[in-house]
């Protein structure tokens, strides 16, 4: 199974920015799609953003025009820039991965086989 290792979560003021980073390694097969989500106590998780088979990007409305997120194909990694930050964004980050899922699903955590550990995001008004 890949293993997904995300870094880069801290305590920020609001406005702030903050580059999150998840690591992939073991069996990936290509195409695979990686995301972003995220979990604020009390809520359930919410797509934050995905690179869907190695190609563009998409948002979850909350995010869009402040998080953009990025992969490196050859190391493996994606990262999440994330600018303009507000106190609702605060959050365990969670990296995701797969190679099986379809674009119609792109947005349904079920549909991912992957998980890290997540990354603690809190920010500060």
């Amino acid at each position: 199974q890949v293993h997904l290792v995300e870094s880069g979560g801290e305590s920020v003021r609001t406005g702030d920015s903050l580059r999150l980073a998840c690591a992939a390694s073991g069996p990936i097969s290509r195409p695979y799609t990686m995301a972003w989500f995220r979990q604020a106590p009390g809520k359930e998780r919410e797509f934050v953003s995905a690179i869907f088979r190695g190609g563009r990007a998409y948002y979850g409305d909350s995010v869009k025009g402040r998080f953009t997120m990025s992969g490196d194909k050859v190391e493996y990694k994606v990262y999440l820039q994330m600018t303009s930050l507000r106190p609702d964004d605060t959050a365990v980050y969670y990296c995701a991965a797969s190679s099986t899922l379809i674009l119609s699903t792109l947005r349904s955590q079920s549909a991912y086989g992957s998980w890290g550990q997540g990354t603690q995001v809190i920010v500060s008004s």
